[in-house]
């Protein structure tokens, strides 16, 4: 079998022309702008896609800091803000530059993510380029990458902008560590490191960064003692010590330690890690187990790709557990047995576990049991050993560069057709998210943001059915269940929303959510125009919280509507101090006006007044309350 220095089919040495590929550099720059091009043409639907109601309102359209652009106060905001349960400045600056440059048009937000794909793929291209010499070889890998369905998540969802930028920086830190490794300085290194830094700042997925680079030391670098593997065009480098290459990332490995102390902090406070109560250890390592294998799948058979895959409610069946570590193993193995003759099948395959490790699932952030815009990072190493193999292979039985060039144009084709169709699914929220349901079974949080995007174009009726089906496949919490019960009553469902206020409370030890639950359980009987059972609700959330604003001034309310003015009085007065509102304050003076206190009455409306956007609105609210 030819050494891992033997070309793909085209020759590595300058071609004798004196058009495009004249030089190498010039070779390099054509190739470069031509993968530009092509991920451009690819993406280029992208521009016509809406921002979705996933993440995008959080990350940019209904941020107020981010959509005020570019100024001091937003760089200050944006270091020490812990929204969306992430610490990224340079991503919140990023997403503000675009909202300084376009406002909301999605158009110019997805088109310079776009824009930024396309430069991680030339990066990716030279940066194999210069670390193994292949010219062919690392153009393949870098183009296949651009069209690759599973990147698609990463670029058409505009939130997903931190995974861009901080490939983006990773790629040029590993470029630099070329620099540094084949002509070593303090400068040098130091440059790694505050690349590394930025890549961090961006998004923290590239933790692993350190212990990648001691994969490049063994392969195509060949730094290590222990093996060498071939070397690369570059000429051999002087082979170091493990225990020297360790020290040499330790610095490094320190950042990356920094970075994670500050990422779960940030998502603890977040409430974004789960606990093992909610995915138990078991479980977590069974979904580890399983979803490497479906990552591997997806690379090779990307279909039915969504944005969520939810995490099983409960342990995985045996036989899938079984099959998937079989996979995992036989892969590993035949890694091991040929690291001599193939390095770069180990050198990828560990590239793609170390680097999926950080968002396997071990510590359970989210709901999801895996997502595609991970894969952004590992891709490059199952990709890489692939393309390699491939190359040798077709050296070995010696075919020829036509059928070879054939073989590539057909995966690319078909690679293409997939993004392009990808790319589609995410026009809009609607369209979306019927695409997810389509593809995954019990996806409960597709369910429930179809349902609210219905909601939101005023299709009630399409939305209750959504939000039914999510409420029948996931165990809200008490908060979410209170959550969809008020929709439910807003929307005429009265019924239905005490049977979530029922629900909630049943999972319920907090005396402040209790009051919440049980004053909306008495406004929807109150609705119901059942004022024994309203009552009783209003009571009970009295006795949880004595100052619940909505319990008090519903109890004034059946005092007021039985006569009883002098008890309405007394609980709309202690509601408004405990909490000033229009309404409050018009319930007040009504209830004033009827007991003949025309004094009280007036100071009452008039803070109702000062208080009230529309004081017509407000009283229509008081009459429509006191109705029989």
């Amino acid at each position: 079998m030819p050494s891992a220095a033997t070309q793909l089919v085209v020759p590595e040495t300058p071609l004798k022309s004196s058009g495009l590929f004249s030089s190498p550099g010039r070779r390099t720059l054509v190739l470069s702008l031509a993968a530009v091009l092509l991920t451009v043409l690819v993406y280029w639907p992208v521009g016509k896609n809406a921002f979705i109601n996933f993440d995008d309102n959080q990350y940019i359209t209904e941020n107020a800091h981010v959509k005020a652009g570019l100024s001091w106060n937003t760089v200050k905001w944006a270091f020490v803000t812990y929204d969306a349960a992430n610490w990224h400045p340079l991503t919140w600056l990023s997403h503000a530059l675009d909202c300084q440059m376009f406002g909301l048009n999605p158009a110019g937000h997805h088109f310079i993510g776009v824009l930024l794909h396309a430069l991680n793929v030339v990066l990716l291209f030279l940066v194999l380029k210069s670390l193994t010499g292949f010219t062919w070889r690392s153009l393949i890998v870098a183009t296949i990458f651009a069209v690759h369905p599973l990147n698609v998540e990463s670029v058409a969802w505009a939130a997903e902008r931190k995974t861009l930028l901080s490939m983006m920086f990773f790629l040029l830190a590993m470029w630099a560590y070329c620099s540094y490794v084949r002509k070593p300085s303090l400068s040098r290194y130091l440059g790694v490191a505050g690349l590394f830094v930025l890549a961090l700042m961006s998004k923290p997925q590239v933790i692993t960064f350190p212990v990648l680079l001691l994969l490049l030391d063994y392969w195509p670098l060949g730094r290590t003692r222990f093996f060498t593997a071939a070397p690369n065009s570059a000429g051999p480098l002087p082979p170091k010590s493990g225990s020297w290459l360790l020290a040499e990332k330790l610095p490094l490995l320190a950042l990356s330690a920094v970075s994670a102390v500050i990422t779960l902090r940030v998502q603890s406070a977040g409430h974004a890690v789960r606990t093992v109560v909610e995915y138990s250890l078991g479980s977590r390592i069974e979904n580890a187990i399983v979803s490497y294998a479906w990552y591997v799948r997806d690379v090779f058979l990307p279909r039915h790709l969504a944005p969520i895959y939810p995490h099983p409610t409960g342990l995985i069946e045996t036989w899938k557990v079984l099959i998937a570590a079989a996979i995992l193993v036989a892969i590993s193995a035949l890694s091991i047995i040929g690291r001599k003759r193939a390095p770069y099948l180990l050198f990828g395959w560990l590239w793609f576990l170390g680097a999926m490790v950080p968002m396997i699932g071990l510590i359970q952030v989210g709901v999801q049991a895996r997502a595609d815009r991970y894969m952004y990072v590992a891709l490059i190493g199952i990709l890489s050993a692939t393309i390699w193999g491939v190359a040798e292979l077709l050296a070995r039985y010696r075919v020829s560069p036509a059928w070879a060039g054939a073989l590539f144009g057909l995966v690319m084709a078909a690679l293409s057709i997939a993004a392009f169709n990808q790319i589609g699914h995410w026009q809009n929220s609607e369209t979306l998210w019927n695409y997810t349901i389509a593809v995954t079974s019990n996806n409960f949080l597709a369910e429930d943001n179809l349902a609210q995007e219905l909601a939101h174009q005023g299709r009630t009726q399409e939305a209750m059915v959504h939000f039914q089906n999510t409420l029948r496949l996931y165990d809200w919490g008490p908060s979410d269940l209170i959550m969809f019960g008020v929709y439910e009553q807003r929307h005429g469902y009265t019924s239905d929303s005490i049977r979530q206020y029922e629900r909630a409370l049943k999972n319920t030890t907090d005396t402040n959510t209790r009051a919440i639950e049980l004053s909306n359980m008495g406004s929807a009987y109150m609705d119901l125009k059942d004022v024994e059972h309203a009552r009783e609700s209003f009571d009970q959330a009295l006795q949880s919280d004595p100052n619940n604003v909505s319990a008090l001034i519903g109890t004034g309310l059946i005092a007021q509507k039985s006569g009883n003015l002098e008890l309405a009085i007394r609980q709309y007065t202690k509601a408004v101090s405990i909490k000033p509102s229009d309404l409050g304050y018009a319930l007040l003076g009504r209830a004033f006006e009827q007991s003949g206190r025309a004094s009280d009455a007036t100071t009452a409306y008039d803070q109702a007044q000062k208080l009230s956007p529309d004081m017509e609105t407000t009283r229509a609210t008081v009459n429509h309350f006191l109705a029989d």
